[in-house]
């Protein structure tokens, strides 16, 4: 079976990535050809290691010198990429072009998209005797309302949406009815780090507490510094360090500096990859807002590194087991969060006992486990693809008929069943008393 995945930037960093090379991986070890599409491509070579057995297809050279640069769409807005989707000022017309060539003359029986204008792409221009599932690392509040209603025209047309989390996924179901659309969770990979990334876990001795992501507000850097305030009045021999890059590095520099904290909290830029780093910590610290996973959390927890955790939708919470391989605190309280760290930090013991439990929890998320979930989804929606389409029309019938006698202003005189199309109902006062249909009147 051959199985190619969308991704927007193949050459860059980020947990999408990551999880997809991973995923790709595994997926090649049991078998399967496995190709990776990346949209556009920055450099010479990817950043992450990528296995040897997964084929990389690059399909627009952004580069300035690059031989793409000449072409006249490549200056031009895309006009299919979603224009509410963030990414889109990244995208053009020749991205619009090559994407749904791509699309049109592969031979995958698998087609997988990994963002929500790639899962546009794939509904309107993937062939329909490959099966097309949308991954969404991305929760749907996280959307704009502009973009939902974008999403909504089109998703119906996949074969399936995937999630990283249950929360998410029952929000997809109660909040964007998918009818033929089989909408479930199955969470990001992330291999073990052993023997190629690092030595070994981490001991646990280091005075060193340790976050990572994109230097985004809604990541809530700021908030995390606050709350290291405490931690360092209280344990000054201990520090902060925060890997990322983003917008936001100069204003959590100001933040540290005005908080006297330069000595005990440091933005160390970008590390990849991130495991080298996080096994010379004790504990990592993640204060976001929102997210649509955690795989930090997952990464750090392989690594031997219990989380202190904000509660926030929909990931840590799905991960981590409160008060056994790591904590989880209120969204927005620095004080909950300075205390979680401090109770770990003055509680050896402990923090060993959640560093074992996070070893042993995290094994689920590996590859080799994710994989053959995803290649028994791929039996179910090859099975059930007569059922589903079914579905979609028996939908679309029902969506007609509403639209039909709103605008008609009738009751409706027919319904749909399971079969098909029901008799006309006859109401009940043109019944007999024994239930059958008055014959109706003759005029003259």
């Amino acid at each position: 079976m051959k199985t190619a995945f969308l991704l927007h930037n193949a050459y860059g960093i980020g947990g999408t990535i990551r999880t997809t090379f991973n995923l790709a991986g595994a997926l090649a070890d049991r078998g399967h050809e496995v190709e990776i599409v990346s949209m556009m491509r920055h450099r010479k070579q990817p950043r992450l290691a990528l296995d040897g057995r997964v084929r990389l297809v690059p399909l627009v050279d952004i580069r300035a010198a690059g031989p793409d640069a000449a072409e006249p769409a490549f200056a031009e807005p895309a006009r299919i990429f979603p224009a509410a989707e963030k990414r889109h000022r990244q995208y053009s017309r020749l991205i619009d072009q090559r994407a749904e060539a791509y699309l049109r003359s592969s031979d995958a029986d698998v087609l997988i998209g990994t963002r929500p204008g790639l899962n546009v792409y794939l509904a309107r221009f993937g062939r329909r005797r490959a099966l097309r599932i949308g991954q969404e690392h991305l929760s749907l509040s996280a959307h704009s309302t502009r973009l939902r209603a974008e999403l909504a025209k089109h998703y119906g047309r996949l074969d399936a949406l995937i999630t990283t989390t249950e929360a998410d996924a029952a929000h997809y179901r109660r909040r964007m009815p998918l009818p033929g659309v089989t909408v479930l969770a199955v969470p990001n990979s992330v291999p073990d780090p052993l023997p190629t990334l690092v030595a070994a876990p981490s001991d646990g001795t280091a005075k060193v507490v340790v976050a990572a992501g994109r230097l985004t507000k809604g990541k809530r850097f700021d908030l995390l510094i606050a709350a290291f305030a405490q931690v360092a009045a209280e344990h000054p021999d201990w520090q902060l360090r925060i890997y990322g890059g983003g917008a936001e590095r100069e204003t959590l520099q100001q933040l540290i500096d005005s908080l006297g904290l330069s000595g005990h909290v440091r933005l160390m830029g970008s590390r990849t990859p991130i495991e080298p780093e996080l096994t010379q910590a004790s504990l990592l610290a993640l204060s976001s807002e929102a997210e649509s996973f955690g795989m930090i959390i997952v990464e750090a927890m392989r690594c031997g590194v219990p989380a202190v955790a904000t509660d926030c939708p929909h990931g840590p919470g799905e991960i981590i087991r409160d008060g056994v391989d790591g904590r989880l605190v209120p969204v927005s309280d620095s004080q909950a969060l300075a205390g979680a760290l401090c109770e770990l930090i003055e509680n050896e013991p402990r923090r060993h006992r959640m560093a074992a439990a996070a070893v042993q929890s995290a094994a689920r998320f590996a590859p080799a486990l994710i994989a053959p979930r995803y290649e028994e989804l791929f039996t179910q929606l090859a099975a059930t693809r007569a059922y589903r389409s079914r579905e979609r029309i028996r939908s679309s019938v029902r969506a007609g008929l509403r639209v039909a006698v709103r605008h008609s202003g009738l009751r409706p005189l027919v319904r749909l069943t399971r079969r098909g199309l029901s008799q006309p109902r006859t109401s009940a006062r043109n019944r007999t008393a024994e239930g059958r249909p008055i014959a109706a009147r003759r005029t003259t």
